[in-house]
């Protein structure tokens, strides 16, 4: 990831509303959530959630995916991993923190493995 995709990403994600979004999405996994589901959960009108979604959408942030009549919103886990990477592989020094692979099968979280040293 270069650093303007990372700022894209992180200017979608620096705003209360897209972030509980983004938060609630992350909970819901590779599955997501019907755009409905999300404005019902959290307390936000149809045509802001919408504005939102789709700002983060822009970004790479979101899929989306049409089931009937809904639209499922989901996480962009491979970009979201890409972003944590950047963010402590281009950010930190590396006596500090250092992501590396995962060498366990099936092993699923955004980022295999974060190791954090001395600052934690």
């Amino acid at each position: 990831m270069d650093i303007q995709d990372a700022l894209i990403a992180f200017d979608a994600l620096s705003q209360e509303t897209r972030l509980r979004a983004f938060r609630f999405l992350v909970e819901h996994g590779t599955e997501g959530a019907p755009a409905g589901v999300l404005s019902e959960a959290l307390g936000i009108p149809h045509n802001t959630l919408s504005f939102h979604l789709s700002h983060m959408s822009n970004a790479g942030l979101l899929l989306s995916r049409r089931e009937g009549r809904s639209i499922i919103y989901s996480v962009d886990f491979s970009l979201f991993q890409n972003l944590l990477r950047f963010m402590v592989d281009d950010c930190c020094r590396k006596d500090v923190a250092n992501t590396r692979d995962s060498k366990t099968k099936g092993f699923s979280t955004v980022i295999e493995l974060l190791e954090l040293d001395k600052c934690c």
